[in-house]
């Protein structure tokens, strides 16, 4: 298993427009378990992903999914700063 914690922070009044485009093609990511954004409470320019695979390779892969490229193409002249806050081995119950 594999999990990562994201912070995106957004050029001012695009939240909405990167996470409609960090959400679209995430539910057809193969060895993805949950795949969770979420707006910050107090601050109106960032973004949280909370990110669990099947493995760190699933994750690199995902990068190369034709949706999710142009996504990522699409978002990054709205976003000001990308950072990976933590890498975690989640523990999932079965």
């Amino acid at each position: 298993m594999f999990g990562q914690i994201n912070k995106i922070t957004v050029v001012s009044g695009k939240r909405e427009k990167v996470l409609q485009l960090v959400m679209s093609g995430s539910d057809k990511m193969p060895g993805c378990r949950s795949y969770i954004a979420a707006k910050d409470a107090e601050h109106h320019d960032v973004i949280w992903v909370t990110e669990v695979w099947d493995s760190a390779d699933f994750h690199t892969a995902s990068m190369s999914i034709p949706d999710v490229k142009a996504s990522v193409v699409r978002a990054m002249p709205m976003i000001a700063c990308f950072e990976t806050v933590a890498t975690t081995i989640p523990a999932m119950s079965t």
